[in-house]
């Protein structure tokens, strides 16, 4: 098969829009309990298994040539180590135009059914004898990593600041104050050595400046998943947004290094790439034991109510030559800075632009 035949084969979404498409996927061990609901369908097609296990209230729906699976990403099926497509590219009996997989290689599809497995948030049982920082530069994606740390632990975080619009979307620990110790960590953009000395602990979210320096002006101007208007990146606003933040996202960086104590380190680009993996490291500093099911469920759910729509795409590139230069040599301090504590450095696609 082409490749185009194959794009035909795997629709990333379902034809009414209602399922993601996860991937081809080898058949289970222990089928039945990796995923509890089997139905023999003869007249198959991908909408008729997404529809079923909707009802079931399922989040994945699996076909297997005429069977349709239900269940949820487990340890027993954590959807990790995906099969060339072409080994599910078996058509569907009712729908010629999609696959419907085989016995042995199942086409997975996310369903819209919330996975509830680790949506259950509190505040901390007993206060807390660390306070522990979720710092990064704005822009970053703190509140992203905040919505995965509590789902991930099953505890509010808390922040520096209090920010309303963040309390009414379910973040409760942003009205208690940062040294309540009834929260798993607390949100900072701070970046002196008096801010930095005052918590016990850190993970530090450092992102690509050129995506933080815009997400931030965003914000700044259109709220947190609205965006600036065309005015203002034309405007002498934008000019100077970076001549003031540029400076700040590298000392930013290099404060919590030089000042903080047990600092791990996550990118925003391996944490998006890689969650499982990079959001057990820091649920492993929190002190939290990691459950496997429940991160597997994180995963399904990551997105939350923060994500702006992509940075919205810009018809021309904001950043002059001039720009571009100091933010090299921003980008060069921090890589230094890192490996210089035999951290790794900042991800390639960091530069040159």
């Amino acid at each position: 098969l082409t490749p185009l035949g194959l794009t035909m084969f795997f629709p990333s979404w379902s034809s009414d829009g209602s399922a993601v498409f996860r991937g081809c996927f080898h058949r289970p061990e222990n089928l039945s309990l990796a995923l509890p609901v089997t139905a023999a369908m003869p007249n198959m097609s991908v909408d008729k298994c997404v529809d079923l296990c909707t009802e079931k209230e399922f989040p994945l729906a699996a076909l297997a040539g005429t069977a349709c699976h239900c269940g949820f990403p487990t340890t027993r099926f954590p959807l990790h180590e995906r099969e060339d497509e072409r080994l599910c590219a078996q058509k569907c009996s009712a729908e010629e135009l999609e696959s419907c997989g085989s016995p042995g290689y199942f086409v997975v599809y996310q369903t819209q059914v919330q996975d509830n497995r680790c949506m259950d948030r509190r505040f901390l049982p007993a206060r807390s004898k660390q306070l522990i920082a979720l710092a990064s530069f704005p822009g970053a994606g703190n509140t992203w990593a905040r919505h995965l740390i509590e789902l991930a632990t099953g505890f509010y975080t808390g922040s520096y600041y209090f920010d309303g619009s963040l309390y009414n979307k379910g973040f409760k620990g942003e009205r208690d104050h940062w040294r309540s110790g009834r929260t798993i960590c607390i949100k900072t953009h701070e970046s002196g050595q008096k801010e930095i000395e005052a918590f016990d602990a850190a993970i530090l979210l450092i992102r690509n400046p050129y995506k933080a320096l815009m997400a931030e002006f965003n914000r700044k101007y259109g709220g947190h998943i609205g965006f600036a208007a065309h005015a203002h990146w034309k405007g002498k606003e934008w000019p100077e947004f970076v001549r003031n933040y540029a400076p700040w996202w590298a000392t930013h960086t290099l404060d919590w290094l030089k000042f903080g104590k047990k600092v791990l380190v996550v990118h925003f680009e391996d944490l998006k790439q890689d969650l499982f993996v990079q959001l057990g490291r820091m649920v492993r500093l929190l002190g939290v034991a990691v459950r496997e099911d429940r991160l597997l469920c994180v995963e399904s759910q990551k997105d939350g109510n923060f994500k702006r729509s992509g940075l919205r795409k810009l018809e021309f590139d904001p950043y002059t030559a001039d720009m571009q230069r100091s933010i090299s040599a921003y980008i060069k301090m921090v890589d230094a800075a890192l490996k210089g504590r035999n951290l790794t450095g900042v991800p390639d696609d960091y530069y040159p632009r």
